[in-house]
C-alpha cells in the first residue's frame, strides 16, 4: 500500500487589483518588565476595510512613496522600499509617531505630520528639511494578501522595528481610527478571546507568531530565520469542517482556523 499523499497549500498567486499597502510592528520594552509592547490602533466602524478590528499602523502605497524610496531607500528593493515608506509615513499620519527619521526633533512632529495630513508630499518636506528617513531600520518578515473578494484586496508587506523614544502623547487620525493602545501581543490577543476587541485573520495570526518573542531583539532574529513568501490563505476541509489555512513553513504557530470562527476584514 502507497503512503498517503498529504494535501499541499495552492501556489500563493498575486490576485488581479490587488493594492500594495504596508503595516508596521512598533515594538517597545515594558515598563513592568514582560514582554515588550506593540502600538495597536482601531479601526473607524465607518471604514470599508477591517471596520472596528484592531490593527497595526499603515496604509496603502501612495506613488510619492516609490519617489521617496528611490531617493532614500538605495540597495532596497523599489517595491520593497516604497511599502517601508508607506509604513513610516502612514505611522507618522496616523499616530503621531515619527519612525525611523532620526533628524526630526519630537517638537516637529506635530507640525510635520499636520502638513502630510494636509496634503504635503513626504519628498517635499525631506527635501526643504535636508534629511533622509532610515528604512532600513525596518524588519520585513511577512507578506500577505487574503483573496476573499471583499471591497478592496490588499498586498500587505509586514514589518517590525523599535519604537523610538518619545514623550509627547501618541494620538489617532479620527477620519481612519477611534482608539489607539500599546499591549503586548499576548495581551491583545487575550483581549480579543474575550470579546474585548475583534482582530481579522491575518492580525491574530501575526500577533501569535510576535507572541513567540519577547523583545525586537528576539524578534528580529526569528525573522530572519523565515523567508518573507506572499500568504495567500486557502479554505481546506479537515474533519468535515471548513478551515483558513495558511503554511506551515514561515514561522506561525497557528496555521489554520475554523472559518466560522474568522474575521476576514
Amino acid at each position: 500500500m502507497s503512503d498517503a499523499v498529504l494535501p499541499s497549500a495552492p501556489e500563493a498567486m498575486l490576485p488581479d487589483g490587488a493594492i500594495p499597502a504596508a503595516t508596521l510592528v512598533i515594538m517597545r520594552p515594558s515598563e513592568g518588565g514582560g514582554p515588550d509592547e506593540i502600538l495597536m490602533v482601531k479601526r473607524s466602524a465607518n471604514m470599508a476595510f477591517a471596520a472596528g478590528a484592531v490593527v497595526f499602523p499603515g496604509g496603502r502605497v501612495d506613488p510619492d512613496d516609490h519617489e521617496v524610496a528611490r531617493r532614500h531607500g538605495a540597495g532596497i528593493d523599489p517595491a520593497d522600499g516604497a511599502a517601508r515608506v508607506a509604513a513610516l509615513r502612514e505611522t507618522l499620519e496616523e499616530t503621531g509617531l515619527a519612525v525611523g527619521w532620526p533628524g526630526l526633533a519630537e517638537t516637529e512632529v506635530a507640525e510635520v505630520r499636520r502638513a502630510l495630513l494636509g496634503g504635503t508630499l513626504l519628498s517635499d518636506i525631506l527635501a526643504a528639511r535636508d534629511e533622509r528617513i532610515a528604512l532600513e531600520s525596518l524588519v520585513p518578515f511577512a507578506r500577505w494578501c487574503p483573496n476573499f473578494k471583499e471591497a478592496r484586496t490588499f498586498d500587505t508587506r509586514f514589518y517590525a522595528v523599535a519604537a523610538p523614544p518619545h514623550s509627547h502623547e501618541l494620538t489617532v487620525e479620527e477620519a481612519e481610527h477611534s482608539h489607539i493602545f500599546w499591549a503586548s501581543a499576548a495581551a491583545t490577543l487575550a483581549m480579543a478571546d474575550r470579546g474585548e476587541v475583534s482582530v481579522i485573520f491575518p492580525t491574530r495570526r501575526n500577533l501569535e507568531r510576535l507572541a513567540q518573542a519577547p523583545d525586537f531583539p528576539s524578534f528580529s532574529a526569528h525573522s530572519c530565520a523565515y523567508p518573507v513568501e506572499l500568504i495567500t490563505p486557502w479554505i481546506e476541509d479537515r474533519d468535515g469542517r471548513s478551515h483558513l489555512c495558511i503554511p506551515d513553513h514561515l514561522g506561525y504557530p497557528v496555521t489554520s482556523e475554523a472559518f466560522e470562527r474568522v474575521r476576514r476584514g
